[in-house]
């Protein structure tokens, strides 16, 4: 279906298709600093005015304030009293906060039809969602709703599926733990294991590969440890734009002594140079030299580049010796010696040329890691969407088995989550698959069975609503249209429900593209106050690192018909059940206390939340920390033997990457621009490797169509703007959402099932002018 078609109700996915005038400088050099400042005060004081601005940053990741809503990176023991906060968790929490607002009002002059036109930059921009909204069958335009009314709509449809499975509940991982819990247990009481969450679609893989591997589905370090390590190896992650306060971490760590290797088709900005903004020196001065070696990788051929590693510190143990942790092996790993054999099938030369990397930097790397053992290795969404993530994941950590890097200070496991609390979500009970533990934990506390059947997951559930057999699908966050993949797919997929609902903070294209029936239900952000009965309340996030912390709003909501996700979910179960139910969900719809209480006697490793969560809060179990992998196959951690990357390209073929610009988070876009790449005022580009494009007769700035071909089913996203950038041969990359119409919805991770969206084959046609 081509990007700009028009579906039910003559709904756009893409908004009328035009740039938006593009302006290009080089690169930059350095990330943060002052620049970094200034344009989070700008954003602040043009969302929320300067006196709301300064208030809320200056409480956002203290003690006794607010989570940033943006990343999931963890607050350190002794953060910055004036600014532990990065630029774009302060263009979050302006997005968040801004005081613009749409009501009725609003709705009654814009039909969905004409607000699907618009770019998602622009639907974003409107402001606020301030009251209940439902858009009727048959009507292009939304109108007011009770809540009560709402929750009785829900309620209704929901008893009249033929079955549970036929509804779906998804979680995007901006919610807390009290929300997601609470949502997770409405979903198994009403009787289905439905809960796709935002995980399926990035960070599936690690949680797949560390289990096998290591026992836990989480990362192993604290955030100090970073600060220790000899040294970090940062993987398919772009911290200056997705997670800015991991860089002062890694700040620290060079400051220690330690080394950074970076290993990404992009030399990105903020591995060359940071200006940490937290301090005058940063603020004035020259900035940090972040990484001592990048490792220009091809796109997904991390497999071969990690062999390549490992094979020559195999070759350096066996001569001399003392490369390997031998005590830590034969005391807690499995499967060396077959590891070892699989690294003598291959040859060097043929490696090294898959990885594209100069021999001289490999061998750097050999030798930096050959005399260390505190290593950590961090890494994002540039390894955990691809065909074969899970084993690329799994063969880094070969590494850290091999070395002995893990269960001590200063070493482990380091996947970077992307959104604020998607990994509390998890924890809290938001998974497809069945625990048999937790469902036991839920009959003895709960007082109802949960579900024995796995549900859908992400790509289950686009499925299940295409194929007609998923009638009613309830979102807790998100933009699901625009962050899934194929999305013309799961338009069509969408529109084939009975009834959808958004509980939403702002205006996204998931309101626009809906069901027969629709619900838009506008929640709390972040940073506004949570009053229940007179008394303030707070919830709990758990960050990267497996860390649980209070956060505490301060801002007065953007209006007082809005409602907390926990209310909302409280009483829309309140009114499924009639108030017959062994779960109160009035009570618990107004007291997050009660909440959290059922949280501890039923999730495993929450335990007096209330309590400990205060101040610095408290890191939830981790058998890696200890060294205890008693639940694996002997008793051990362990190594795998893993394939190459299966992807071959035809000739006239490239392999694409979606990548975020600094002006966005997720689906979310803030701004037009990209200034660490150098894009200004447009999205609409791809970055080609020049020689790339002199072979392609592709002149800078011509207008592009991408097109994705998969088992004959043609896929295309029209017009980019062509950017000569340093990207290795092959290799090519555009931002998403915008590009995510490219993603065949059958290509997915191997055991994971998160999409291909870092290495789509595509090719390219030339339909105009330079500009």
């Amino acid at each position: 279906m081509p990007s700009n078609a028009r579906l039910q109700r003559n709904i756009s996915l893409t908004g009328d298709i035009k740039f938006t005038g593009l302006q290009l400088k080089e690169p930059m050099e350095t990330s943060a600093g002052l620049s970094g400042v200034k344009e989070a005060l700008r954003h602040g004081t043009k969302e929320m005015g300067i006196v709301r601005s300064m208030k809320a940053l200056l409480d956002m990741n203290q003690e006794d304030g607010f989570r940033c809503p943006s990343c999931a990176w963890p607050v350190p023991e002794n953060p910055s009293k004036i600014a532990e906060y990065c630029e774009n968790g302060a263009k979050a929490l302006a997005d968040e906060a801004t005081t613009e607002k749409i009501g009725a009002d609003f709705f009654a002059r814009h039909s969905v039809e004409e607000l699907s036109r618009l770019s998602d930059y622009e639907l974003n921009k409107f402001g606020r969602l301030v009251a209940p909204l439902v858009l009727r069958p048959g009507s292009v335009y939304y109108e007011p709703i009770a809540w009560e009314d709402a929750y009785q709509l829900i309620a209704k449809e929901l008893k009249g599926l033929k079955h549970a499975d036929e509804a779906i509940f998804y979680t995007s991982g901006r919610s807390s733990n009290e929300a997601a819990f609470l949502y997770g247990m409405f979903a198994r009481a009403y009787g289905t294991n439905n809960m796709p969450d935002c995980s399926n679609m990035c960070h599936e893989s690690s949680g797949l590969a560390l289990s096998k591997t290591l026992g836990i589905g989480k990362g192993s370090v604290k955030v100090d440890d970073l600060h220790g390590a000899d040294v970090v190896l940062v993987v398919g992650q772009n911290p200056g734009t997705n997670h800015p306060r991991m860089l002062s971490a890694l700040e620290k760590c060079k400051k220690n002594g330690g080394k950074v290797i970076s290993i990404n088709p992009l030399a990105e900005t903020a591995m060359v140079r940071f200006k940490n903004p937290q301090k005058v020196s940063g603020l004035l001065g020259s900035g940090t030299a972040i990484a001592d070696i990048h490792l220009q990788v091809k796109i997904n051929e991390d497999i071969a580049l990690a062999k390549l590693i490992l094979k020559k510190l195999a070759a350096l143990d066996a001569r001399e010796g003392g490369v390997f942790d031998h005590g830590f092996i034969q005391k807690y790993v499995d499967g060396y010696e077959a590891l070892l054999t699989d690294l003598t099938t291959f040859e060097e030369a043929e490696l090294l040329e898959r990885t594209g990397v100069p021999l001289k930097l490999i061998e750097e790397t050999v030798a930096l890691l050959a005399c260390k053992s505190n290593i950590i290795i961090c890494w994002a969404m540039g390894i955990t969407q691809h065909k074969n993530a899970v084993e690329t994941i799994q063969e880094y950590v070969n590494i850290l088995l091999l070395k002995g890097a893990l269960g001590k200070p200063f070493a482990g496991t380091c996947p970077v989550r992307g959104h604020s609390n998607v990994q509390g979500d998890r924890s809290v009970g938001i998974m497809h698959y069945v625990s048999k533990e937790l469902n036991q934990k839920i009959s003895e506390h709960l007082g109802f069975d949960p579900p024995q059947k796995a549900g859908h997951d992400t790509v289950g559930a686009i499925k299940a609503m295409h194929e007609g057999s998923g009638k009613v699908f309830i979102c807790l966050g998100g933009n699901f249209v625009m962050a899934a993949s194929d999305t013309a797919y799961t338009a069509r997929a969408i529109q084939n429900c009975k009834l959808t609902v958004q509980i939403s903070t702002k205006l996204n294209r998931s309101h626009l593209v809906t069901g027969e029936t629709a619900l838009m239900l506008p929640t709390y952000g972040r940073s506004e106050k949570d009053v229940k009965k007179g008394k303030l309340q707070f919830m709990t996030m758990e960050s990267s690192t497996g860390k649980v912390r209070q956060s505490k709003g301060l801002l007065k909501p953007a209006s007082e018909h809005i409602k907390s996700e926990p209310e909302i979910i409280g009483m829309l179960a309140d009114a499924y059940f009639g108030g017959k139910h062994t779960m109160p969900w009035a009570i618990l719809a107004h007291d997050y206390e009660a909440i959290r209480e059922l949280i501890d006697k039923t999730v495993k490793g929450f335990n007096d939340t209330s309590t400990r969560s205060k101040g610095h809060g408290y890191y939830l179990p981790n058998n890696v920390r200890e060294r205890d992998f008693s639940k694996l196959p002997n008793g051990k951690a362990q190594l795998t033997v893993n394939k190459l990357s299966g992807v071959q390209l035809k000739d006239d073929e490239l392999l694409l990457m979606t990548i975020r610009s600094h002006d966005q988070f997720n689906t979310t876009i803030y701004g037009l621009h990209d200034r660490y790449r150098g894009i200004y005022n447009e999205r609409r580009v791809i970055f080609l490797n020049p020689t790339d494009m002199q072979k392609r007769g592709i002149e800078p700035l011509q207008a592009l169509n991408l097109v994705s071909n998969y088992d004959g089913v043609e896929r295309r996203a029209e017009q980019f703007l062509a950017i000569p950038y340093n990207i290795p041969e092959g290799n090519c990359a555009a931002y998403f959402p915008e590009t995510n119409l490219l993603v065949p919805i059958d290509e997915f991770a191997e055991g994971s099932r998160t999409p291909i969206s870092k290495s789509i084959k595509v090719t390219i046609e030339k339909v105009g002018e330079t500009i």
